[in-house]
């Protein structure tokens, strides 16, 4: 439902307002509920189901840089970005033999693997597999593994973490900026630190932003709430210095759930976000 609701927030006359040429091509396939059970393993739940989804969004975000254009991923739960980010990063290993940044905007840093995940549920575990770790179907959906290296990889307003990915980030050397800093530092600083490592001998930065990294009150409508977020402003500003970079090779927006939502609010303020990340300015 969650791309629907961002589509019914007229994203697409949006963007074809700013100047952008937009294809939709529709939604990934997903199979129901009662069907991907039969795909499930202890530890990952519905985890043959999501591998296959993912290789699917792996092949669709490669084909649209093939073609030169800038994939868009809606969601949907966050586990869709094992497959558009793999993709993209197999085909800048293609290309040109680089490798691509990632900024993950979350309130989660979304590291576990199977093995150490207390709940199963995969879309707390992309990020381990795109850095090379855990189920090597999930971890290699792209065939490039790891998809993106540590040293390249950004979680901007973490603010919930367990033991195992704590331990997992400080092990796989990922810069995690938690809203400590961004209370302490401000926006413009923390940003400026996570573009610089998505930056450093990349091909270009793919941003990931789910929902949930805005306070609650400004984003109600996502399945894991967390209080103590970034707020709408602080949000925009993120998206209009990574829009100043020139460097954004792709975006995935997730977490958008309208069953949680107040009047489609939720999709709305992810709309906003994504024009600002695609050249929206306050002054021409």
């Amino acid at each position: 439902m969650g791309p629907y609701a961002v589509r019914y927030a007229d994203l697409r006359e949006r963007l074809e307002q700013l100047g952008h040429v937009v294809e939709d091509a529709g939604n990934v396939p997903v199979p129901f509920r009662e069907d991907a059970e039969r795909g499930a393993q202890r530890g990952a739940r519905f985890l043959g189901a999501i591998t296959a989804v993912c290789r699917d969004v792996a092949r669709f975000s490669r084909e649209a840089l093939e073609q030169d254009r800038m994939p868009l991923l809606l969601g949907g739960d966050h586990s869709l970005s094992a497959g558009s980010v793999a993709g993209a990063a197999a085909f800048h290993a293609a290309r040109d033999q680089q490798r691509i940044g990632l900024l993950w905007l979350d309130a989660h840093a979304d590291i576990n693997t199977p093995a150490s995940s207390r709940s199963g549920n995969v879309h707390g575990m992309p990020l381990a597999h795109l850095l090379g770790h855990g189920d090597t179907a999930l971890s290699t959906v792209a065939g490039t593994r790891p998809a993106v290296r540590g040293t390249n990889v950004a979680i901007v307003g973490l603010r919930e973490t367990d033991g195992a990915e704590q331990e997992h980030i400080a092990r796989w050397k990922v810069r995690a900026l938690t809203m400590r800093a961004i209370d302490e530092r401000g926006v413009r600083s923390v940003m400026e630190e996570a573009i610089a490592v998505a930056s450093d001998g990349t091909a270009g930065i793919w941003l990931s932003l789910d929902l949930d990294c805005l306070s609650p009150e400004a984003a109600p409508g996502v399945g894991t709430a967390v209080p103590g977020g970034m707020t709408y402003r602080e949000a925009h500003l993120a998206m209009e210095m990574l829009a100043d970079t020139g460097r954004l090779v792709g975006i995935d927006l997730v977490e958008v759930n309208p069953v949680l939502d107040e009047h489609n609010r939720t999709a709305a303020v992810g709309t906003e976000l994504l024009l600002s990340a695609l050249g929206k300015r306050i002054l021409g």
